[in-house]
């Protein structure tokens, strides 16, 4: 696994740490609100924006790495003939060989042509961290965005508290300029943190993935379903709980069958 790191996304991974550090610098070094701490010898609010920092770092190194659900064997394994009589075929599509790894897909995965393999619960591949985001990593993926964008935010509010009036402009940007670089990445970054961590809660909530959020029409188990019909949404409650607090691989033709009218 820690071979992915000096692979396609080393570059990726090396230039989020390094601007995060650098940014971090910067927010230390000029008269902001961390710096007027550490001179008054307060050094609870550095110490915990520091540690937050960290965090978040150490959580986008942990999704980057970690297996999303890769499927690197036969879901179910035996005959045909086995298969066809543990999934009734009147309600669930047949399972399918992937065309590129031609290894039987469970419901719900899908072959990333960057990472090379079909993934469970196959959500999207994710430039940012340089991995897929499935089965195995989606619920860490979050929770790396609800801290990357606190840490965004009190990063945003900290420069904000460092910006010095001056008699020009020409000075003002010269006086002010590293921290103003730094409000521009992370105001963008913070914009993208809110719409990724609104999107995926909302996806989460109705137990969809982006994928089939936006191939609906493409997909064997969902295009003949109507619009507004989920066969895999349990309500909101159940969806939220089933995805933070049970870690477990799911058998989703099962629940395909349960909740899916029988045509015959």
């Amino acid at each position: 696994m820690m071979q992915n790191m000096f692979r396609t996304g080393f570059l990726v991974r090396a230039t989020h740490t390094l601007l995060t550090w650098v940014i971090t610098l910067i927010l230390f070094l000029h008269n902001t609100d961390l710096r007027k701490c550490e001179e008054r010898g307060e050094l609870l609010l550095p110490v915990l924006f520091f540690l937050l920092v960290v965090l978040s770092v150490l959580l986008y190194f942990a999704v980057s790495l970690m297996d999303p659900g890769f499927v690197l064997a036969d879901s179910v394994k035996g005959s045909n003939e086995e298969m066809e009589s543990m999934i009734p075929q009147s309600s669930t599509p047949r399972l399918r060989r992937c065309g590129h790894c031609l290894l039987q897909q469970p419901m719900r995965a899908k072959h990333c042509q960057t990472c090379k393999h079909c993934v469970r619960r196959f959500d999207h591949h994710c430039p940012w961290i340089e991995n897929c985001v499935g089965e195995r990593n989606h619920r860490w993926f979050i929770v790396y965005l609800l801290v990357q964008l606190l840490a965004l935010l009190w990063a945003l509010h900290i420069a904000l508290s460092g910006i010095s009036p001056s008699i020009t402009w020409a000075l003002w940007i010269r006086v002010n300029g590293f921290l103003l670089a730094a409000l521009a990445v992370v105001g963008i970054f913070s914009v993208v943190a809110v719409m990724l961590l609104g999107i995926h809660l909302y996806l989460v909530s109705i137990n969809c993935t982006t994928w089939e959020f936006m191939s609906r029409h493409r997909i064997a188990y969902l295009k003949n379903c109507g619009d507004e019909e989920n066969p895999f949404d349990r309500g909101v409650f159940c969806n939220m709980w089933d995805f933070f607090c049970i870690c477990r691989t799911v058998a989703w033709e099962q629940t395909y069958d349960r909740n899916t009218p029988n045509s015959v």
